[in-house]
């Protein structure tokens, strides 16, 4: 906290020390403890950690601090700082978390943007750095662990208006030898980076003391709209600035047009106070409950620390969101405090070139032929090739595109997925039920489809525009590989999403051997590292919010790594705790190193089949629609589907069904159809990736799904190899009504339809849409649990033919999952026609609600 503009109110003697400490006792008590307990020859290092809490204790807790008789801020912020300026770095690293997390992130977005902005044009070395606030230089220095400080910016002003954390910073700086920091003792709001790029004030940086009158050229110069700073940094000195709106609007001038502004401070906010923004990078851990309300914000004004909301509001209000993090500081009485990453909140152009943005963008989401679709970040402000028609038709507009001219006419920041160095994820909100619903977990850590088979039956060439339900994300990067000119990934639940995030940000900066880390071994103890320095760049502000929040899923060394998460967890740890209660580990092990099918037959007959594929524990556990839910995402719709088909089969056979024990043993032999092929018939060991990760808790690299493997990875890494990717957080026929009418040209929509209800009017409008995407000659490639679907009739009857290419018979398998009972292609033959007009009689001046 380097800039106590309007510091300390008189509080009482006796009851300031009594607050401070009831606050800082357990972690304070815990730290004392942990530092008296070292060893004698630590002596030196205790006793120093005594004399720096001593300092820091006493002025900020015990002593008043006025100023003088003039109330000058500079002489009351002296007082306050003067005694524990030599102590200042030393008592803050428990307090001020989250300052090498915002470097972190800063220096990963500067590499990312050097070669994707206007700033590429111009020297690496040409980087300005104002550091406001910034105290002893700690965030400088801080810096070196991220980049070369010395070589990538060219110039660096430290602005804050303690004198003696200026002489701090200053001896810091020559010590480091560090000859292109600025030390400038000045107010914020007063500072001009114009001053000292115009080679004025060469007197060391000093800038203007309290007791000094500004220039007149100064006061009377008109302010310029934008600055030259590459990036502005704001180090828990918001907070302590009373008069922020000004010092917020000082920093907007010295921003450079392709800017960046960081920020790292306390808050507290409620829910309510930003549920109706779109523009804030995210509400996940933002919310502060009452009781925390309440403590923190009356803690810190004993301070004049001021935690109010609008602080943060005003910030993201005046600049575009980039990325956001909600975090809690759990070593001092957690806390809250936010990290936070902007640019100017419009492409730094006139409106109507924003307004081109959003079109373009538009255009990728909706497959709009309106518009060229460049794979450039707004950020550039580069010109579009091609118009855009007025006559577009509203109903092919995305949800996307609706809000971001809402925010336009508002004059407040576009959604942060707008600003983002890829356009991968599309707009969604949320905090819309169907979203959270899922409680902020992902279902499935990797893909029941197999991709070998999907390619075979495909066969995708670079014409070829794809949707496809995402789920893990496997199969849309199989897909990708195969070199279409679109593949959009939809799934509603917004973490799987996420992950699918994760992995295409990571093919497009990570090597070989830390994907498959990741991927493969479903662990990686540096990954907090990477999601920082590397990945941040490349994922939008809640896919960062979210991994950042779930570090411990790859970089637990005790846990189960990525494949023993979500909600499909449930079911792998019943196989495995089955599995153990029967002393078969052993088993698994040699299942899984057979060397040939023979082998892996007897182990499995013998040894396992007996222990999974038990009635009692299918009846028990397996068969019950809550765990088939929530460990399987089997709902009850796809659930009645293997009852009925179990039953067509069974009468088929002349055997009599009890109606108490129906489900039960639909279940046990959909279960075994499933399995005793794949064991039977597939080699797990070197050619079943999919149920190798299910019994070993990671793949191999003997047989790692398509996604895994080298070439792939080599091709999905190479510069723009995924522009052609979008993700949609929505519901399949929310976005197939979004896309513009025959631009599709395949449908992967797995076994959703399953989902529907039998004969609902819900199946028939679906299929009418994916009609309408889809060129004539489109294929709808789907799976589903039963070997003869109802909605097959649907497809039929509007305007395709459909085959089936496999059909699950009693131990055969369709494919190396063979979880489904068939696989269908439907192929468009007939273009239907638009619908019906509304009746004369309806008032078509109201405009319909968009769906949300």
């Amino acid at each position: 906290m380097a800039t106590h503009y309007d510091v300390l109110a008189p509080f009482s003697v006796e009851i300031r020390p009594l607050f401070a400490w009831l606050a800082l006792s357990p972690p304070l008590t815990a730290l004392c403890l942990s530092r008296l307990s070292k060893s004698k020859r630590d002596e030196p290092e205790i006793s120093s950690f005594v004399k720096s809490f001593l300092l820091f204790f006493y002025p900020t807790f015990i002593k008043s601090h006025q100023g003088d008789a003039e109330c000058n801020q500079q002489d009351a912020l002296e007082s306050f700082y003067k005694m524990q300026a030599c102590a200042y770095d030393a008592t803050r690293k428990l307090l001020l978390r989250g300052r090498e997390e915002m470097l972190a992130l800063v220096a990963a977005q500067l590499e990312s943007r050097n070669e994707t902005t206007e700033a590429a044009t111009r020297s690496r070395t040409e980087r300005i750095w104002v550091d406001i606030g910034g105290g002893t230089g700690w965030n400088i220095e801080a810096m070196a662990k991220f980049v070369h400080v010395p070589t990538f910016f060219s110039r660096i002003y430290l602005v804050d208006l303690s004198p003696s954390l200026c002489d701090v910073a200053r001896r810091r700086f020559a010590r480091l030898g560090w000859e292109n920091v600025t030390v400038v003792c000045e107010d914020a709001r007063q500072f001009r980076l114009d001053k000292y790029e115009a080679g004025a004030n060469k007197d060391g940086g000093m800038g203007l003391n309290a007791t000094q009158t500004p220039a007149l050229g100064n006061v009377e110069k008109q302010r310029l709209g934008h600055g030259g700073a590459d990036l502005v940094t704001l180090s828990y000195s918001l907070s302590m600035i009373p008069d922020y709106y000004a010092a917020i609007d000082s920093v907007a001038s010295l921003l450079a047009p392709h800017g960046l502004v960081a920020a790292v401070d306390f808050y507290v906010q409620n829910g309510i106070d930003y549920s109706f923004r779109n523009y804030t990078g995210g509400a996940l851990r933002r919310h502060v409950n009452a009781l925390s309300r309440i403590f923190w914000r009356a803690w810190f004004e004993f301070d004049r620390v001021g935690l109010e909301p609008a602080r943060r509001d005003y910030l993201e209000y005046k600049f575009g969101t980039i990325a956001s993090l909600n975090c809690r500081n759990r070593q001092l009485g957690y806390v809250p405090f936010y990290l936070w990453l902007g640019c100017r909140k419009k492409p730094f152009s006139p409106s109507s070139l924003a307004h081109e943005i959003v079109q373009r963008i538009d255009a990728l989401a909706t497959e709009s032929p309106c518009l060229y679709p460049l794979n450039q970040p707004i950020n550039q402000g580069v010109a579009l090739t091609r118009g855009v028609p007025r006559s577009a038709a509203p109903e092919i507009r995305s949800k996307g595109f609706v809000c971001a001219v809402k925010n336009l006419s508002a004059n407040v920041p576009l959604p942060s997925c707008y600003y983002q160095n890829h356009h991968w994820r599309i707009y969604y909100d949320d905090q819309l039920r169907k979203h959270t619903q899922f409680n902020n977990q992902y279902i499935y850590a990797f893909t029941w489809e197999d991709a070998r088979v999907d390619e075979r039956l495909l066969k995708l060439g670079p014409d070829d525009k794809v949707l496809a339900i995402g789920s893990a994300g496997d199969n849309i990067f199989s897909y990708l590989a195969q070199g279409p000119a679109r593949v959009h990934a939809v799934d509603v639940n917004p973490t799987q999403n996420h992950l699918l995030e994760l992995k295409a940000a990571s093919y497009t900066v990570l090597s070989y051997e830390d994907f498959w880390m990741l991927f493969g071994h479903g662990k990686h103890p540096n990954f907090r590292h990477l999601l920082l320095t590397k990945l941040s760049s490349h994922l939008s502000s809640r896919a960062l919010q979210f991994w950042f929040d779930n570090v411990h899923v790859f970089q637990n060394a005790d846990g189960h790594g990525l494949y023993g998460t979500g909600g499909s967890r449930h079911a792998l740890r019943l196989v495995r705790w089955l599995l153990q209660l029967f002393g078969l580990q052993n088993e698994v092990v040699r299942l899984l190193e057979a060397k040939t099918l023979n082998e892996q037959r007897e182990i499995w007959r013998q040894k396992i089949r007996p222990v999974l594929l038990s009635k009692l524990v299918c009846k028990l556990i397996v068969s019950q629609q809550s765990f088939l839910w929530n460990a399987l995402g089997v709902p009850k719709n796809q659930l009645d589907i293997i009852e009925a088909d179990h039953a067509r089969s069974s009468l088929a056979k002349g055997e009599k069904l009890p109606g108490k024990s129906c489900r039960s043993r639909a279940v046990w032999h959909y279960m075994v159809n499933t399995l005793d092929p794949v064991a039977e018939e597939t080699h797990i060991s070197s050619d079943n990736p999919y149920y190798y990760v299910c019994l070993a808790g990671k793949f191999s690299l003997k047989c790692p799904p398509e996604y895994l493997r080298p070439e792939t990875h080599a091709k999905l890494s190479r510069p723009r190899a995924l522009d052609g990717l979008r993700i949609h957080t929505d519901e399949l026929e929310e976005v197939i009504a979004r896309i513009s009418p025959e631009t599709l040209t395949v449908a992967v929509v797995m076994d959703s339809m399953d989902w529907l209800d039998a004969g609902s009017q819900a199946a028939v409008q679906q299929v009418r849409k994916l009609n309408r995407a889809l060129k004539t000659g489109g294929r709808v490639l789907l799976r589903s649990s039963a070997l003869s679907p109802w909605y097959i009739g649907v497809f039929e009857s509007n305007g395709f033919t459909a085959k089936r290419h496999a059909g699950r018979l009693e131990g055969e398998c369709i494919d190396r999952v063979n979880m489904y009972a068939s696989c269908w292609m439907c192929t468009k033959g007939e273009h239907l026609p638009p619908p019906s007009p509304p009746p004369p009689h309806i008032d078509r001046t109201v405009a319909p609600k968009l769906r949300v």
